[in-house]
């Protein structure tokens, strides 16, 4: 009896790890690092910001899955977005994302050294990918805008879950990332301001499945009008194209959406030997 009992357990194992994907399966602990290459390959700067994830998150950093972004992945995105292109020793902003904390997404941004893209910025450009679970840090040894770390973040789901992003969705919301950065250096614009309005639009041009660009031009305008927002022309067509850009990968997003959803919503502690026991009640 105790022999069959143990093979029940057994199988019952086995059958779990079959249900759930790579990222969730028993020896997932749903947590991922992502350093920007420069900081990794400095050990000063990888012990601060390893000190932040250890503060901020309550975690061991060392029992953590880590992989590192590199100035090419993030010039794959960024060039042909902004034409900006990066050296090796410019990748600084560094992420973890756990996916172990239920409920809606946060983003904890150290303040200190991120300097441009905020929190908000960051729920907003993840939604916009499909991502809405999970708590992410963001941090850099150093000053940095935090443009590059949406690149990383992205990739510690894509490692958490074992689902792939669409490329269309990651361009998308990298787009947006990079858009709002530079209203908010170039224009007269708050972070809070800009978010705030992007959030607002994209509700808008969602609900009404609006994909003309001329017509996002004259929401956004409208918006920044009725609520003393000062921006120019020019980034005002560029947040329309990454806007538009956003509402034409929806299809993309929600067949990416609904390989996770699932998981990171009712799975994201993983499972291990003890919750079958217990389960079980052994």
């Amino acid at each position: 009896m105790r022999k069959s009992l143990i093979g029940i357990i057994l199988l019952s194992i086995v059958i779990v790890g079959i249900a759930l994907p790579i990222g969730f399966s028993a020896q997932s602990d749903t947590k991922v690092i992502t350093y920007g290459e420069t900081t990794y390959n400095n050990a000063n700067y990888k012990s601060i910001v390893d000190n932040f994830f250890n503060q901020q998150a309550k975690v061991d950093v060392k029992n953590i899955e880590s992989k590192i972004i590199s100035a090419g992945e993030v010039n794959k995105v960024a060039s042909t977005i902004t034409g900006k292109t990066y050296t090796s020793g410019q990748i600084f902003s560094s992420a973890l994302v756990d996916l172990s904390e239920q409920g809606n997404i946060k983003v904890t941004v150290d303040k200190s050294k991120i300097t441009t893209i905020t929190a908000e910025m960051y729920i907003s450009a993840l939604k916009s990918a499909g991502i809405t679970h999970g708590h992410v840090y963001v941090t850099s040894p150093v000053s940095a805008t935090g443009e590059s770390a949406l690149t990383g973040i992205m990739n510690s789901y894509e490692a958490a879950t074992d689902v792939q992003i669409p490329e269309t969705v990651k361009q998308a919301a990298n787009e947006e990332i990079y858009t709002e950065a530079e209203i908010v250096e170039k224009d007269n614009v708050t972070a809070d301001q800009l978010t705030k309005l992007v959030d607002d639009v994209k509700d808008t041009v969602q609900k009404d499945n609006i994909t003309d660009h001329k017509t996002i031009v004259n929401i956004i305008y409208n918006y920044t009008v009725n609520n003393n927002i000062n921006m120019t022309n020019s980034s005002i067509e560029n947040l329309a194209t990454s806007i538009g850009g956003v509402q034409a990968v929806q299809g993309d997003v929600q067949n990416y959406t609904n390989k996770v959803t699932e998981f990171v919503g009712n799975n994201a502690g993983g499972f291990s030997l003890n919750d079958v026991l217990g389960k079980l009640g052994i």
